[in-house]
């Protein structure tokens, strides 16, 4: 048979290397697959042979990539490297901002809420009026100063039961607002009456009632303020000086908060009377002699254990260049230690101190005690200016350290300055809103006592109160000896110029009672009222009378 033929190859029967080879290409096994149908005997190829042409034709198609570790980057690298760095500071740029606008928003909902939420700028509180009646403004023992009534037609009228007495601290909440109805707008507009109240008016087609304010002021010690200080222009300020809580603040001219609406064009036609102005808060006054107070401060804090030596002879002029200060009237003191110096309100013997103190040592008292800077209250009120630096001349000096020049104070500022004497030296935040109370009487805030700083030693406040107490026993204010409380006390006269030419003298007191634990500050000015003995005086004596009941 042809089989035994050694040329004969049988297509059914393959050599065993064949069929491995066809198994390899039929599995995927194989490098490469043979597709030329050529069979291993026609190419005179055997096994070994065609794996090795296999390996051959496999690596040649590989590519082995050498990798050196001490290469530099190519430039492609180097870009993708700038780009992630950038990327990465872009991102920690927005984060950082971001969380800078977490702080900043937490900041006003912490610590500035109240602030923005009672500015008369914030309409926030405008789309709700027609949902809430505005709150009331009581004292603490329930006198209303302020309040809402509807007639049978819906229509709401603000109304002012003491008329012009509370004029200013109240305020106004029409054409605009003004005082505590513009500072309190937010509570006064916000209702914390119960869910079940809210909705039962909600059914009735009513409104809510608005909350109620609280006030620290005492409704005797305003009208006595009031009428004490009569025809005059000018303001008084009465505080507790342990608490800084405001009890009357009355300023004049003033107005009928009723009839605010009709009058108005009258009122802001009359700029020269400032009738709408709250002198108490933001009429700044030269202070006069009632500086000394921190003069005699700065003395004290540069002579520590030698003041007791202090010795002027007092002729009833100084002089420097162009420039003289004079006392009242040319008045002589002769020999004086400190003690008579301040009883006296010797000019002479202030304007000297003014002369030798160190540079800035009058400033740095001035700064300490909040010249130049917003009192700490929320109170809207005047910054008070002081201008002398080291640089100024002898007769700035002179002039400022008997509290003339360009220096100038509020009343508030200066009943604080006496409160934190009275207080051993410890300046309480002065504030008029006790509380806030929700139309059912429940409490919805309340703000407590709060210091603010200490800006002297007890013996620093000692000191002065005795200054101040010979002041009352024998000098310029001793219409308020003999009564039945004691008086701590300092006056002052504080000339200013007139418009049209001329000079003007204010009249100035601030002093305390109680001398031993005080009770109550009183700091008052009567513009162009003549000297602080004069008229000042006999003004706070009237409200320290009604406090004590005399």
């Amino acid at each position: 048979m042809r089989q035994n033929d050694p040329g004969y190859q049988n297509p059914d029967n393959h050599t065993e290397t064949d069929t491995e080879d066809r198994k390899r290409q039929e599995t995927g096994d194989g490098i490469q697959t043979d597709w030329s149908g050529k069979r291993a005997e026609e190419t005179g190829e055997n096994s070994v042979q065609k794996d090795s042409r296999r390996r051959r034709s496999f690596l040649s198609r590989v590519h082995i990539r050498k990798i050196d570790l001490n290469s530099q980057p190519s430039g492609e690298e180097e870009t993708e490297g700038r780009r992630n760095t950038e990327l990465v500071a872009v991102t920690y740029f927005f984060i950082a901002l971001l969380l800078l606008l977490t702080v900043w928003i937490g900041y006003l909902e912490i610590f500035k809420r109240d602030d923005l939420n009672s500015n008369i700028n914030n309409t926030k509180k405008a789309g709700t009026s027609g949902n809430v009646i505005r709150g009331s403004i009581l004292t603490g023992d329930g006198t209303v100063l302020a309040s809402t009534s509807i007639d049978g037609d819906g229509n709401e009228t603000r109304s002012y039961p003491y008329s012009n007495i509370f004029a200013h601290v109240i305020g106004y909440a029409s054409n605009g607002s003004a005082g505590l109805e513009a500072e309190e707008n937010y509570d006064l507009m916000s209702s914390h009456t119960s869910l079940l109240s809210q909705i039962q008016s909600k059914d009735d087609g009513k409104k809510v009632q608005g909350d109620n304010v609280i006030v620290t002021l005492n409704p005797s010690l305003q009208q006595t303020a009031y009428y004490a200080l009569g025809s005059y222009k000018g303001a008084v300020v009465v505080m507790e000086p342990d608490s800084g809580k405001i009890l009357a603040m009355v300023s004049k001219p003033d107005f009928d908060p009723n009839t605010i609406s009709t009058q108005w064009e009258s009122l802001v036609a009359d700029s020269s009377s400032g009738v709408l102005l709250n002198r108490a808060t933001q009429g700044l006054y030269p202070p006069g002699s009632t500086f000394k107070m921190l003069t005699t401060l700065a003395y004290l804090r540069e002579h520590p254990s030698d003041y007791n030596q202090f010795s002027w002879d007092c002729t009833g002029s100084l002089s420097r260049g162009d420039v003289t200060i004079t006392c009242y009237h040319g008045e002589q003191h002769g020999q004086e230690d400190l003690t008579a110096a301040f009883r006296n309100s010797c000019n002479t013997a202030f304007a000297d101190i003014g002369l030798n103190l160190k540079d800035n040592a009058l400033r740095n008292v001035a700064e300490d005690f909040l010249f130049n800077s917003k009192l700490p209250t929320d109170i809207q009120s005047s910054q008070s200016v002081f201008k002398l630096t080291k640089n100024s001349s002898d007769g700035e000096k002179m002039t400022t350290a008997i509290g003339q020049g360009d220096t100038l104070a509020t009343p508030l500022h200066m009943a604080m300055v006496t409160s934190t004497i009275a207080n051993g030296g410890i300046m309480m935040r002065p504030y008029l809103v006790d509380q806030i109370k929700s139309s059912e009487g429940d409490t919805v805030s309340k703000n407590d006592p709060s210091i603010y700083k200490k800006l002297m030693t007890p013996d620093e406040a000692q000191t002065i109160t005795q200054f101040m107490e010979a002041t009352v026993t024998s000098g310029t204010a001793q219409a308020l000896s003999g009564a039945g409380y004691s008086v701590a006390g300092k006056t002052g006269s504080a000339e200013h110029d007139i418009d049209g030419g001329g000079t003007g003298t204010h009249s100035w007191f601030c002093g305390f009672s109680n001398v031993d634990d005080p009770d109550l500050v009183v700091a008052v000015i009567a513009e162009d009222a003549g000297t602080g003995s004069a008229v000042a005086v006999p003004i706070a004596k009237q409200i320290f009378d009604a406090y004590y009941g005399g």
